[in-house]
């Protein structure tokens, strides 16, 4: 889908190209993957397809409309996720996705200055043996006490390891670990409420930013922490003006797409206050 991040739509490319694939990337649609053009690609010769949700422009997608009509077609729906958005939406379970994954850097994990962060990668059980990495399974020892083991790994990764899927893993073990420790702390009812911070502050800046005389919606589909504004004020004096307040300036579209020109994705977690959007608002508002 267009709607996903261009980075990531590079890296398939580049992937498909060297494996044999062919990559076609459906149109999005004000924002969400066009739904039309996507089932009158259907073919036989479709593999996959593959959904970000939320989307590059934050946007939530809606898979469960189409998932069906993927699976007909002997087709599989690849879902990359924010997992904090997944403690208050549907799960990739739920709707149907057969591979899933994403960055769980929002899972309690620092920014950090750009890493280490944490990947991760679900699937079907049919699909198990043909993942990278080894499979941990929990079982009891000979005491009766929970334990977790290795439960599936291949033999390739100790005989043959030119054969061997692990080798192209690379060991994220402590930021596991940290992202472990971050759900096991804030358990189901924490995480809800992360969420719903998430939601709440990121919709109150939409609608104090679009309020703006120099700024205006792009969007109307439903979002979780991030969104996108256009304005008529050079993205270069925003950007100089909020790093001067000690504020990201927010994501400039323009520079993946020429026609997005001055339209900025911003984004809105739990640990902004009310009173630092307000400053956001108040700084944006005094630009001309």
């Amino acid at each position: 889908a267009s709607s996903m991040h261009p980075h990531t739509i590079e890296t398939i490319n580049t992937y498909g190209h060297y494996n044999g694939y062919e990559v076609e990337v459906i149109n999005h649609h004000n924002g969400l993957i066009d739904e039309i053009e996507l089932l009158n690609k259907l073919n036989s010769d479709v593999a996959a397809v593959v959904v970000s949700n939320p989307n590059f422009f934050g946007l939530i997608e809606n898979p469960e409309s189409y998932v069906q009509k993927i699976h007909d077609n002997k087709s599989l729906l690849i879902m990359m996720v924010n997992p904090l958005s997944l403690g208050i939406l549907k799960t990739p379970g739920e709707i149907g996705a057969d591979i899933v994954c994403g960055e769980a850097q929002s899972l309690g994990i620092p920014l950090s200055f750009g890493g280490p962060y944490l990947g991760f990668l679900c699937a079907k059980k049919e699909y198990v043996r043909k993942m990278p990495g080894r499979i941990c399974g929990q079982t009891t020892d000979v005491d009766g006490r929970r334990a977790f083991v290795l439960t599936l790994q291949a033999r390739e990764q100790h005989i043959r390891r030119e054969k061997a899927n692990s080798n192209i893993c690379s060991n994220q073990s402590l930021m596991a670990l940290m992202a472990t420790v971050y759900l096991a702390t804030m358990g189901k009812a924490g995480l809800k409420e992360v969420c719903e911070q998430n939601i709440q502050k990121a919709h109150y800046a939409y609608k104090r930013i679009t309020a703006l005389p120099n700024f205006e919606k792009v969007f109307a589909g439903p979002f979780f922490n991030e969104f996108v504004v256009k304005t008529n004020i050079d993205y270069e004096i925003i950007k100089e003006a909020l790093l001067k307040e000690n504020m990201m300036p927010g994501l400039h579209l323009g520079i993946y797409d020429e026609k997005l020109k001055n339209h900025i994705l911003f984004c809105v977690t739990e640990k902004r206050t009310k009173a630092e959007i307000d400053r956001l608002v108040e700084v944006l508002g005094g630009l001309k």
